[in-house]
């Protein structure tokens, strides 16, 4: 391609991102839910890798003259937890990330609920008393911030003012599905599933309650979230060195219909998981 009708592609879609302000924000908003949507739903996890970049860097663009538009807050927070979560490997590039990540989905807190907002930094207790009052219309918000926060703390497990802040994380998960328990397909169970999981009973883990969330997240999902078993299998039956239980979900990953509507790119990469998971199940039982 020429330079001269690069740049006019150039100037086509600034002018198409910047024409009427309405039209833009208007704009702005449809493509950060489209390409949301059309992430989840991709069957090649290979392309959202490589592709993911540039559109994490054309939200970032869009947010620099929108600061407040909350739904692309919540996009770019979606999209960069995502992309930390999933496809760095690099230590620290995934903690930069997964901290961007988090600092849109405060930023939409910021804007929607101002009341937490001005409790993010403050006592759990504090906190935890001010989302117990957020309402049902803040449930996105919620369900943003919880998620964002808990994959920060994933990506910074080595760092204890991390660490600390995850019963912030939990409790706003917990509101999520007190709000709505069939929330994003019940999505939002299988983070607490994770998070009850993290340490054994003896150490003040939760696994029983882990085990309860995975399977809501199942129900709710009516099966379509492979990822929920997956995370299952690998966080409480791993866990509690449950072989059965194990190699059960992982073959039920493996035997199921990777595509489904809103779980497509996670689906095949709880498929992936799981192959590695059976693979090494003799050495780890």
């Amino acid at each position: 391609m020429s330079c001269t009708l690069f740049r006019m592609w150039v100037l086509v879609i600034v002018l198409a991102l910047t024409g009427c302000a309405s039209i833009a924000q208007r704009a702005g908003n449809d493509l950060a839910s489209d390409l949301q949507r059309g992430i989840f739903d991709h069957d090649d996890p290979a392309t959202v890798a490589a592709g993911l970049p540039a559109y994490l860097l054309l939200i970032d663009g869009l947010l620099s003259s929108r600061p407040d538009n909350t739904p692309m807050l919540q996009a770019a927070a979606g999209l960069y937890s995502a992309y930390a979560g999933n496809f760095v490997d690099d230590a620290e590039r995934g903690k930069r990330l997964s901290a961007r990540g988090l600092d849109y989905a405060r930023r939409a807190t910021c804007v929607e609920l101002p009341a937490l907002c001005a409790k993010l930094d403050g006592p759990v207790d504090e906190f935890v008393e001010v989302v117990a009052t957020s309402p049902a219309t803040s449930i996105s918000t919620l369900h943003t911030l919880g998620t964002a926060w808990a994959g920060y703390v994933q990506a910074h497990s080595d760092d204890w003012s991390a660490i600390a802040a995850l019963p912030k994380a939990q409790a706003v998960i917990e509101r999520v599905v007190e709000l709505d328990p069939d929330y994003e397909k019940g999505l939002p169970w299988a983070y607490l599933g994770v998070l009850h999981s993290l340490r054994p009973a003896g150490v003040g883990g939760e696994p029983e309650r882990g085990r309860a969330a995975f399977e809501q997240a199942i129900v709710r999902s009516r099966g379509a979230n492979l990822m929920a078993k997956t995370l299952y299998a690998e966080r409480y039956a791993r866990l509690l060195f449950d072989r059965e239980l194990h190699d059960r979900l992982l073959n039920e990953v493996l035997a199921a219909d990777a595509k489904q509507a809103g779980f497509t790119l996670a689906n095949h990469m709880a498929q992936a998981r799981a192959t590695a998971l059976l693979a090494a199940a003799d050495d780890y039982f």
